[in-house]
C-alpha cells in the first residue's frame, strides 16, 4: 500500500500531534468555514476545503487521546458529511459554524 498524499504535509508529519484538541478543532473549523462559504457557489473551492477539513479530522481521529475525543471527532465528521451530502439531519450552516467557533474561543 502506498503513502497517503496529504494536503497538509507539515501537519501530517508531526506538527498536528503537538496541537491541543481545541487547536486542532479550531483549524478544522477554518476549513469547514471555507467549505460552508463556497458550498453552492464555487464547486472547486468548496470541494478543496471540504477535503482538507476531512483530512484534518482524520489526522485527529488517528491520534485521538481518549474515547471522548474520538467520539466527538467521529460525530462531527459524520454531521459534516451528512450536511454536504443531502443533509438528511437538517443541519444549519450557522449551527455548524457555531460549533467550531467555540474551539477558537477556547484557544484565545
Amino acid at each position: 500500500m502506498g503513502e497517503i498524499a496529504y494536503q497538509h504535509t507539515g501537519l501530517a508529519s508531526g506538527r498536528w500531534d503537538k496541537m491541543s484538541f481545541a487547536e486542532q478543532m479550531g483549524n478544522i473549523g477554518s476549513e469547514v468555514s471555507r467549505a460552508l462559504r463556497w458550498y453552492g457557489k464555487n464547486q472547486v473551492r468548496y470541494q478543496s476545503s471540504f477535503d482538507r477539513a476531512l483530512e484534518l479530522m482524520d489526522l485527529s481521529i488517528e491520534k485521538a487521546q481518549n474515547g471522548a475525543q474520538l467520539k466527538e471527532l467521529c460525530r462531527a465528521r459524520e454531521e459534516l458529511c451528512d450536511y454536504f451530502n443531502g443533509n438528511s439531519w437538517g443541519s444549519r450552516p450557522q449551527t455548524i459554524q457555531k460549533y467550531y467557533d467555540q474551539f477558537v474561543s477556547l484557544v484565545r
